[in-house]
Formats: structure tokens, sequence, C-alpha cells
């Protein structure tokens, strides 16, 4: 047995604002968790005052999907494990120990869950979702395989093809459901505040996701979208462009998350003009100053955020994209570092039923943290350092 004694740093644990100076913890190497002080340490690391801080997760994102090509159809699955590895592997490197995928062609996802579990490769851990679930001609509805042979969806049109399909899911190992409650920016069929799945097949996906302990995301970007998937009783909104203040008093009140994905229109904005379709870039610009100012009052409205990027959708980095949604977070909707800092640990770990092992720096919990230089809640932007050091269940990888 290797314990490790980490000492003489900054530590911002995931719970609490005030930084712990001087502070010390011990990591048991085999069992990758860290343990209750007094043992016997094999050997100790001093960390130089230094600023430490767990892991980030990342609670949206779609590892199948090259933000650098942007090839969103017909995708083969060897095409789609490709990006998937590469892309874990940039998160990993960018200080990301934990991600939520939602939505994932041929359930790759879920495969490369039991594959990291077993320690076939090294990447962050896995919340998986596996196929989403869409309506006919709606957001999610699309094709993949070299062919289009598959749906990058479950297509359901009624609540007895969603209780069916919610149990596939979860034959299959999906540990979330996510549901297309609107239309949305990069689907040319629909508009945004086009409402898609109905508040029966929602709430369906809800009673059976909730009965073997899963979550149940909601794509959610109209107003009545938004309405629909809170009536239904999902555990998150994801974007929730055109919430008002009534949904966010909701949200706050029964510990409805919302994960806002700011980086995907900002990255759309930034880099599309002429290298995304003309529809999706309209959309964008439409209904992106409209998102700004709807998601900070949900901010002030007391909403748990959520940091979760949308990563995989055009020039949506998995290598940065973490970090810009965290600085937006800060600079675009006036979160403050800490509220932002929950978003990425605390209340992420929530959301994703992980918090029992991840999300804090507490004894039993694994040792996922970060090292960095500077002070994370003085600025967010220290958790840019590109040569941080990265810990996964207490071993370094990046």
């Amino acid at each position: 047995m290797t314990i490790t004694n980490y000492k003489n740093f900054n530590l911002f644990d995931g719970e609490h604002e005030d930084l712990q100076q001087k502070a010390s913890f011990m990591v048991d190497e085999e069992t990758g968790r860290l343990v209750e002080d007094g043992r016997l340490p094999n050997k100790t690391v001093d960390l130089h005052d230094q600023y430490v801080m767990p892991g980030l997760i990342n609670a949206h994102t779609h590892m199948m999907m090259n933000p650098t090509s942007n090839k969103l159809d017909f995708l083969s699955e060897t095409e789609v494990a490709f990006n998937a590895i590469r892309n874990l592997q940039d998160l990993l490197a960018s200080g990301v120990t934990y991600v939520r995928d939602c939505g994932c062609a041929f359930n790759t996802d879920l495969k490369l869950k039991a594959l990291e579990e077993a320690g076939q490769f090294v990447g962050p851990g896995i919340v998986p979702s596996g196929r989403p679930f869409s309506m006919i001609g709606g957001h999610g509805d699309s094709r993949e395989g070299d062919d289009g042979e598959v749906n990058f969806s479950y297509i359901v049109s009624s609540p007895d093809e969603m209780r069916k399909s919610v149990r596939e899911a979860f034959k299959q190992g999906a540990k979330n459901i996510k549901v297309m409650a609107t239309g949305g920016v990069m689907s040319s069929t629909d508009q945004v505040d086009d409402t898609e799945l109905s508040v029966a097949e929602i709430r369906v996906a809800v009673e059976e996701a909730h009965t073997k302990h899963m979550t149940v995301a909601a794509h959610a970007q109209g107003h009545q979208g938004i309405q629909n998937a809170l009536d239904a009783g999902v555990d998150s909104i994801e974007h929730g462009i055109y919430i008002d203040e009534k949904q966010a008093a909701f949200m706050r009140e029964h510990n409805i998350y919302l994960v806002p994905t700011l980086n995907a229109p900002a990255c759309i904005s930034k880099y599309g003009k002429d290298k995304v379709p003309a529809y999706m870039f309209a959309k964008n610009e439409q209904v992106t100053a409209a998102f700004y100012e709807n998601v900070a009052m949900a901010l002030r409205q007391g909403v748990k955020f959520v940091v979760g990027t949308d990563a995989g959708t055009p020039f949506n980095s998995f290598k940065t994209g973490t970090w810009e949604e965290m600085a937006l977070m800060v600079h675009k909707i006036n979160a403050t570092p800490y509220q932002t800092l929950l978003g990425a640990t605390k209340y992420a770990a929530e959301l994703l039923k992980i918090d029992q092992d991840y999300g804090s720096l507490a004894t039993g919990k694994f040792a996922d943290f970060l090292v960095l230089k500077e002070n994370p809640l003085e600025q967010i932007e220290a958790v840019q350092q590109v040569d941080k050091a990265v810990y996964k269940k207490g071993h370094r990888v990046a």
C-alpha cells in the first residue's frame, strides 16, 4: 500500500468559498481515494503554495463529434469511436476528469464507459446517455453510418414507444436519458421555439428513468418546451434560451439544474459565419442576446448552474471549451468565480449522481484534482493554465 502525503497548498475543496491555506491531504494510490490524516505516508509531495481544486466536470458533451470538420451526419461507427477517444483525451488533458455525454450515436459512450472502468484506456469518468430521444423530423432525427443505416436518436411517437425505448436504453447501460423537448439552432427542419416531444412522452421518460436510478436531461430552448419539460419532472434543462422568471423560480424551488452551454452559441458567432449552414448562423444570431439575458436572470433567481459546453458542436473545442464556458459564465452572465467553480464541481456531481465519490475533495472520495499556479476563486482564468497538473484517482495523468 502506497500512501502519498500532498502538503503545502491552498485548497478549494469544491464546497467552501474560503481557501484552506497550508492544506494537506493523504491519497491511497491503490484505491485512488483520499484517506484520513494520521496514516503513515510512503512519500510526500510538496506543492509549494500552489492552488488545488477538484477535477472539472463537464456535464454536456457530444464525444462523437469533430468540432473542426463539423461533420454531423453519416458518421461511421469507427469514426464515432475514433473521435470519442481523441476527444476524451483532450478533455482529460484540459483538466476535465468526469463528463456526462448527452447524445452519442451507436451508444459508443456506453461502450467506452465500460472500457474506461476496466482500465483499457485513461480518460475522464463517463456518465453516458447513449442515443437521445427525438420525434420524427425533430431535433436529433438524423442519419448515421456510412449509408445512413441507423438513426442518431430513438424516434418515438407515443408514451408507449418512449417507455419501450427508455427500457432499451437502460438495458444497454445508459445512466442519463436525453430528451428533445424543442427544436434547436443546429437542426434544419425546426425552430428553437418549436415544441417537440410531448409532456406525456417526457413524463414517461422521467417515470421510467427515476425508477432505475437514471436522470433525465431535456434539450429545451423555447419557452413552451422548457415548461413542458419542467411539467414532466426532468432533472435538468439544457440550454434554456427562453427561460422566464416563473420557470427559474420553479427550478430553484425544485432543485432542477440549468446547464446553459454558453460556449455553443459563442463559438458559432465567433467562427461560424460562412462556415456553417446559413440557417444555423441566422438562428444563432437571432437568439444569442436573449440567451445571455435570460440565463443571467435565472442565475440571479438562484437557479443552480452546472458547467456543460455542448462540446463537439461547431468550433466548440474539447481542449479549451470547458475553460471558455467558465469564463463566459463570469464575464457574460455575471456569475462569481465561486458560483462557476461550484457548477464544475459540487453541483455538477450532484446532478450526475456521483457526488458520493466526486465533486469535492473530502476523505473517502476519489482523488481527482488539479494543481494550479493561480487562485481560481480570484480569477476564473486560472483554470486555463496549460501546464497544470491533472490527477485522476491519485495518479498524475497530465
